[in-house]
Parts: structure tokens; C-alpha cells; sequence
């Protein structure tokens, strides 16, 4: 008997976390920003998200995605990381080379990707350098050989940093036409033959860009990773390298292909409201909903949890400074 009151007061504070999260949420919207424009894979997948994890946040409160395009995801991070509210009510969806672009030192980062409060990732992606069947390059080795011109946005995304690297420390005769506002813009251009390539992510076997090079529309040279392939049979960049100088710029490079597209909360979001944010997003990327959409969408889903994702940014930040500073001295544009 003298324990009852104890028990029963244990259980009500245990009851009582649910409905604080119920009561805060309920009503409200959630924000998520993209760093895109709409209609890009990033804006995509966020669509896709909010749709359906709005269900799985206690007191479901409504999604709604705003587009933050520009600086390669860089305008949309600083806002988060500076700007946006601290209370679980803004998410952000920006690119994996955003840890990268800190780490080296871009322009204009004002932002640490170790205090963000990461949610998870719903896929892992694969970055290839594909090529227009107007160009004429049948194989890698013709890219020393002969000048190609590359699209690219600009700087701050991988799709700008890859030719850069492959330029400047592989010596491949790439000439870097910047300036487009999305990769999507620079596809256009191979279809109209201004440009010959571009380094993109391929997405999953049967979607859209699988079907660019079924087509003989493109064609996929190499992919940036260690790693093949599977599906896929063609060389890595590392098939190319020659020290094991390249060999370490190549593989920092390759890690953020692990953050997939990483979802995140600005820092100082309460810590329960985080655990909230991440359970929704384990479990929405559970749902057989979800997962028929995503299909439907020629997506692969292959989900991070937000421990995880911290885990690998973490990792990024601790890479050795003689690393780092090799990158840096490479991925410059000049």
C-alpha cells in the first residue's frame, strides 16, 4: 500500500509526455524548407515526406514545404541555422554537400552541421559522371584526351565540385561552364549540345536517369565512388587515381554520398521534440504508404535514422586537417 501513490504518480508522469507533445503540436504547421526550387529531387522527396509523415507526429500537425533555392543550398542552411525557429517547428531538407562546404570553407557559409539536430535520410544515392550521346566520349579515357564542356550550377554542389576535382587532380580536360540555376538546366543544354557532361546522381535502377542511357540519350562513364555499382557496369573514379593523395581527396569526397538527403532541425530545438521528430521519421519511412509512393516514384528507399546521420556529419568534421586541406587546395576554381 505505501507504494501505490508512488506507482501512480510514475505512471501519470509517463502519460503525461505524450500529451505535452500532443498539445504543442496540435494545430500548428510545420515548415519544411528545401534548398531547391520545386520539382527538383530534393523538393521531391520533401513533398513526399511531409505528405506522410504529418500523421506520425503526435497531434499531426500540417506540412508545408517552402523552397529556398540558391548558393548551392547555402541560402536555405544559413536561414535554418541562423533564422528559423528553435521550437520543432521548422525542418530543413539540404543538400549532403552542405558539411563539405563548411568544412572547406565556401563563401558565404555561416553555419556548424555539428549543431544541427539531424532527423535521418530516406535514401543513399549514387554520383556519376554522365555524358550526352551528342558528344561523342564513349570512355573516361577520352576525357584526357580531348576538351569536354560541363555543366554545373555553382559553387557549393557536388555537380560543381566533382568536375573541379576531376579537373584539377586527375587532369581531365573539362572546361566548367557555371551559371545554371538547377542540374536540370544543364541536362536542357546537353539535349541542345551546348554541353557535353555532367556529374549527377543516377537514382534508383528503374528511374528517370536509368532511362537516359536505355535511351542512348546519355551516357554513364564512371560512377565517384569506391564502391561499383551493382547494377551498373562501368569503372569507379578511384580506377583513375595514381596517389594515394588522390586517393584520400576522392574518398572525403565520396563520404557525404552517406548522408543521402539529409531532413534536420535548427540547433537548440527542445531535445523531446527532437526524439519526437526522429520516431516520426523512422516510422514513416516504415509505412507501406510511403514506401508504394515512393516506388510509384522510381525513388529507392534506403533510410538513415537521425543518429545515424549525425554520426557520419560528426565524422566529416573529424577528418584529418592534412585531408582537408588538400581538398580545399583542389576544389578550387581557379
Amino acid at each position: 500500500m505505501f507504494h501505490r501513490p508512488l506507482a501512480l504518480l510514475t505512471a501519470l508522469m509517463f502519460c503525461a509526455a505524450p500529451a505535452f507533445a500532443d498539445d504543442f503540436y496540435r494545430g500548428k504547421q510545420i515548415r519544411l524548407v528545401v534548398g531547391t526550387g520545386a520539382g527538383q529531387d530534393y523538393d521531391i522527396w520533401a513533398r513526399l515526406i511531409g505528405r506522410h509523415m504529418q500523421r506520425r507526429v503526435p497531434g499531426e500537425p500540417v506540412f508545408v514545404v517552402e523552397n529556398m533555392p540558391g548558393g548551392g543550398h547555402i541560402v536555405a542552411t544559413n536561414y535554418l541555422f541562423n533564422t528559423a525557429p528553435r521550437d520543432g517547428t521548422v525542418l530543413g531538407m539540404v543538400s549532403r554537400n552542405i558539411t563539405d562546404a563548411a568544412i572547406l570553407k565556401f563563401p558565404n557559409v555561416r553555419f556548424d552541421p555539428l549543431r544541427f539536430n539531424w532527423i535521418g535520410s530516406p535514401e543513399v544515392n549514387h554520383r556519376v559522371f554522365f555524358v550526352s550521346g551528342l558528344s561523342g566520349v564513349t570512355d573516361a579515357a577520352r576525357l584526357f584526351e580531348r576538351e569536354l564542356v560541363v555543366g554545373a550550377p555553382g559553387v557549393g554542389q557536388a555537380v560543381t565540385t566533382a568536375p573541379v576535382l576531376l579537373r584539377n587532380v586527375l587532369g581531365m580536360k573539362l572546361k566548367i561552364v557555371m551559371g545554371y540555376a538547377a542540374p536540370e538546366d544543364v541536362v536542357l543544354a546537353m539535349k541542345r549540345g551546348e554541353a557535353g557532361g555532367i556529374v549527377d546522381s543516377i537514382g534508383a535502377a528503374d528511374g528517370k536517369r536509368r532511362q537516359w542511357i536505355e535511351s542512348g540519350e546519355m551516357r554513364a562513364l564512371f560512377s565517384m565512388e569506391e564502391t561499383p555499382i551493382a547494377w551498373m557496369k562501368m569503372p569507379t573514379v578511384f580506377d583513375f587515381v595514381k596517389t594515394p593523395e588522390q586517393r584520400g581527396i576522392f574518398k572525403f569526397f565520396a563520404s557525404n554520398q552517406e548522408l543521402g538527403r539529409p531532413l534536420m532541425a535548427p540547433p537548440g530545438v527542445p531535445a523531446e521534440r527532437v526524439e519526437i521528430l526522429r520516431r516520426a521519421f523512422d516510422a514513416t519511412l516504415a509505412d507501406p504508404a510511403f514506401l508504394d509512393e515512393a516506388r510509384g516514384l522510381g525513388f529507392d528507399v534506403t533510410p538513415k535514422t537521425g543518429e545515424a546521420v549525425s554520426a557520419l556529419v560528426a565524422a566529416a568534421v573529424a577528418t584529418p586537417r592534412e585531408v582537408r586541406d588538400l581538398v580545399e587546395q583542389a576544389a578550387k576554381l581557379e
